[in-house]
């Protein structure tokens, strides 16, 4: 897979991730699959926060849908060939 589509397949879920980490070009989308890698971690963790009763279920609707939003930003912007970092998460660096 190319930088392109390396870098849009990173944010489809840690399956996806899963496949462009292993068979993507990783030095091209290192941008892409570090908040990928975030984007679905938080994705595990939204989803144990919602098991907790009625407030755990809010707050983890909530971290669903901002994962949503982050995920589809992701998406734009390695359509675009745009390194950009995401708001909040971009800072956090998982791979070197």
């Amino acid at each position: 897979m190319n930088k392109k589509a390396t870098g849009i397949v990173a944010y489809i879920g840690i399956l996806g991730w899963l496949i462009a980490f292993l068979a993507g070009d990783k030095e091209g989308a290192k941008v892409h699959l570090n908040q990928g890698l975030v984007l679905a971690l938080g994705g595990i963790i939204s989803s144990a926060i919602a098991w907790i009763p009625f407030f755990g279920t809010i707050i983890g609707c909530v971290l669903d849908i901002v994962i949503l939003v982050f995920a589809i930003m992701g998406i734009v912007y390695a359509a675009t060939d745009n390194d950009n970092e995401l708001p909040l998460i971009g800072k956090i660096k998982i791979l070197k």
